[in-house]
């Protein structure tokens, strides 16, 4: 079974780091959660990210507020994708902080980064990296956007009803 971490700086970032989880879970991928902030627990931090491969990870989902360096410095330590995900946060510049911070990267230390508070794609796109070579994921991923199309059509439907 395919294994994601979503961590991230504080408890506070949680609220929106929760749409990666639950969508991660609901296209059939295993999560660990945790809290590994980059400036208040750099040993962690190393740890984590150097071994993330060895205790089997597919991919880490990394969400940041503020200064954000959490994603970029997993992925300067971490041989596995990370997706950064910035985070809206109350000592942050409106997030744009957050989002440079994690989308300006230098060459050969990327960082997929997603739309501020953007979690839930950030799971998506992780599960779509697993599903490249995961036919079952592959097959929960086109479900699941089959059912984003139904959703769609059926909208279309009741708005043709109404006008």
């Amino acid at each position: 079974m395919s294994k994601v971490a979503v961590i991230m700086g504080s408890t506070s970032d949680l609220p929106v780091m929760k749409d990666a989880i639950d969508i991660l879970k609901e296209l059939g991928i295993n999560v660990d959660v945790d809290i590994v902030s980059a400036h208040r627990t750099p040993e962690k931090l190393f740890s984590f990210s150097k071994n993330a491969h060895i205790n089997g990870y597919s991919a880490i989902i990394a969400g940041a507020g503020g200064a954000a360096h959490l994603p970029g410095m997993v992925a300067s330590l971490s041989p596995l994708p990370v997706i950064g995900v910035p985070v809206k946060s109350s000592n942050s510049i409106d997030g744009w902080d957050s989002v440079l911070s994690i989308l300006q990267m230098p060459g050969g230390v990327p960082v997929a980064t997603v739309a501020l508070n953007g979690a839930k794609n950030a799971g998506i796109l992780a599960a779509q990296i697993i599903g490249s070579s995961n036919s079952e994921i592959m097959d929960n991923i086109i479900s699941y956007k089959e059912g984003l199309k139904e959703k769609v059509i059926k909208g279309a439907e009741e708005v043709k009803k109404t006008f």
